[in-house]
């Protein structure tokens, strides 16, 4: 490009430069214009905003000042109705607290009155059980002339043995009479006709006064059995041995001494509730802060206790509460005895026992047999029972079931009429348990004749679980002794053969030779076995001894 055309381009730049600034300027100009007329309007609304805003602030100047004197006439009125009101309940308040140190007085004196009634009757009683220990001092000496009755009677019976004795001589002076005469007549030696004399005489010697000896016994017994049982019920009144003490008898103690009042009642009618109530004697005495209940039902006992306890807690005692709180008492002892039973059961393992059976079980929980509590024996003795059937191949169910069963009578023994074994029996029978094992319940104690292997092991156990060393209040070497001693005392009469101590020593069975002892001198023998007994040991319970007498025909047929 020559040098005339790039002048021609220059220029025309420099023109383009030039209408773009007259543009910009031009556009500068208008915008300035306009924010001239936009800053006048801004004024304007301003203004007019300022004057609206001090418009709407003096209007809520204006509403706020007559809320708030409306605002404090109604707190004013408020106030002075909570004022009013105040006064009205501060003054039924002070009616009210006038009225309660008024019953306040009226029931501190006639607490005060009870309590000295309560102590007159309290004074009573201590002189009315005076009265009746000077009543038990003549009951003891009134037995005491039974005894001396008692003695003179024995005396009597010693006259008559010496008086059989002088018959016995009489009849050997008598042989004496007869000799030649039967050494004439039967052709024998003065030496054997004297033989055959003196065996005859003795024998009818011995046979007559077995006789009269039982007879004389019979009538004793008849006149001194009520003699004896007023004598014993005198002396269980008198006298409460250890044991006994421990197995009647249970204490609950008090917080304080005025608690023994409030148990009495007035005029001693919650003493009389409570005793009708529970059946249990309640007994009062000089012991700080406690109580004891007697009862030889140690279920009943049981139940009292626990009534006692929580009306002593409670401090509420009155006829109507002691009914409420014996109800709850006994639901509670009912559910204890199916627990205890439930339990005992468990650890058996028997799961198909009739339910009316539970409430019976639980209760051996309470009761014990020379010490033992019964329920423990009979677990023990089902184990017992199930090893050694386990060992012999028999049914382990059935004999453990025979065997933790055995004893349940002794929970009806106070109920029923019969041994427990025989009532442990009539129970299981009726509800459905198995004929073997109301078999070995009943033949436990050989008052029926085991016929099944079942239950002479359920015998062995019962003798196991009773006997081994700590189960019962008596000493392995003790009881060890008294059964050696009691086939030695059997052992050392004429005519025994064999002497077995059973049922751990509470049974004798006395086997005799039949051609040496006839069925008076059996009588005569088991007598005086028990005589020895009685007199050179000493034993828990009682001892039964057997004389059996038992003749045998053999003959073979060729």
């Amino acid at each position: 490009m020559d040098g005339a055309g790039l002048w021609v381009v220059l220029a025309l730049l420099l023109l383009v430069i030039i209408a773009l600034v007259i543009t910009v300027l031009r556009l500068v100009a208008a915008r300035r214009s306009d924010d001239s007329a936009a800053r006048q309007a801004a004024d304007r609304l301003r203004q007019e905003s300022e004057r609206e805003a001090d418009a709407v602030r003096a209007r809520a100047d204006s509403e706020a000042t007559a809320l708030l004197e409306r605002a404090a006439a109604d707190a004013d009125r408020r106030a002075a109705q909570l004022i009013t009101d105040a006064e009205r309940r501060a003054t039924h308040l002070t009616a009210d607290l006038e009225q309660a140190t008024a019953e306040l007085q009226r029931g501190r004196s006639e607490f005060e009155a009870e309590v000295k009634e309560q102590r007159a009757e309290l004074r009573e009683l201590r002189r009315d059980h005076e009265r009746r220990e000077g009543r038990l001092a003549d009951r003891e000496q009134r037995a005491d002339v039974d005894s001396a009755d008692l003695t003179s009677r024995l005396t009597s019976v010693a006259a008559q043995e010496a008086a059989l004795s002088e018959r016995a001589e009489e009849l050997a002076t008598a042989e004496d009479a007869h000799r030649a005469e039967l050494s004439r007549i039967a052709g024998l030696t003065t030496e054997a006709a004297r033989a055959e004399v003196l065996a005859s005489a003795e024998h009818e010697a011995r046979r007559r006064a077995a006789i009269l000896s039982r007879d004389i016994e019979e009538a004793a017994r008849r006149n001194g059995e009520a003699e004896a049982r007023k004598i014993l019920v005198g002396a269980i009144q008198r006298l409460a041995s250890e044991q006994t003490t421990e197995s009647v008898v249970a204490s609950v103690h008090l917080p304080s001494e005025d608690m023994k009042g409030r148990i009495i009642g007035r005029e001693g009618r919650n003493i009389r509730t409570f005793e009708q109530v529970t059946g249990v004697n309640v007994l009062i005495d000089d012991t700080p802060a406690t109580v004891l209940l007697s009862c030889f039902d140690p279920v009943r006992r049981e139940t009292a206790r626990l009534t006692l306890t929580e009306l002593v807690e409670d401090g509420r005692i009155h006829p109507a509460r002691i009914e409420e709180v014996y109800a709850r008492a006994k639901d509670e002892i009912a559910e204890r005895l199916l627990r205890a039973a439930d339990a005992a059961l468990a650890e058996v393992g028997i799961v198909d026992l009739h339910p009316d059976l539970l409430p019976t079980l639980g209760a051996l929980k309470y009761r014990t047999s020379y010490g033992q509590n019964v329920l423990k024996h009979l677990i023990e003795t089902a184990h017992v029972a199930g090893l050694m059937a386990a060992e012999l191949g028999l049914d382990v169910a059935l004999v453990k079931r025979g065997a933790f069963l055995h004893d349940i009578g002794k929970a009806l023994t106070h109920e029923s009429e019969g041994s427990h074994a025989l009532v442990g029996a009539e129970l299981a029978r009726r509800h459905g348990e198995h004929p073997d094992v109301v078999h070995a319940i009943e033949a436990h104690h050989n008052e029926v004749e085991p016929r099944t292997v079942e239950a002479v092991l359920v015998q062995a156990a019962d003798a196991i679980s009773g006997a081994r060393p700590g189960a019962r209040r008596e000493a392995l070497e003790a009881y060890v002794q008294r059964l050696e001693r009691l086939e030695e005392i059997a052992l050392s009469h004429d005519g025994v053969d064999k002497v077995f101590a059973m049922q751990a020593g509470r049974e004798v069975r006395v086997m005799v030779a039949p051609e040496q002892v006839d069925d008076i001198a059996a009588q005569v023998l088991a007598r005086e076995i028990v005589k020895q007994v009685e007199e050179e040991l000493t034993y828990p319970g009682q001892i039964r001894v057997t004389v059996v007498r038992e003749s045998r025909a053999t003959e073979t047929a060729r």
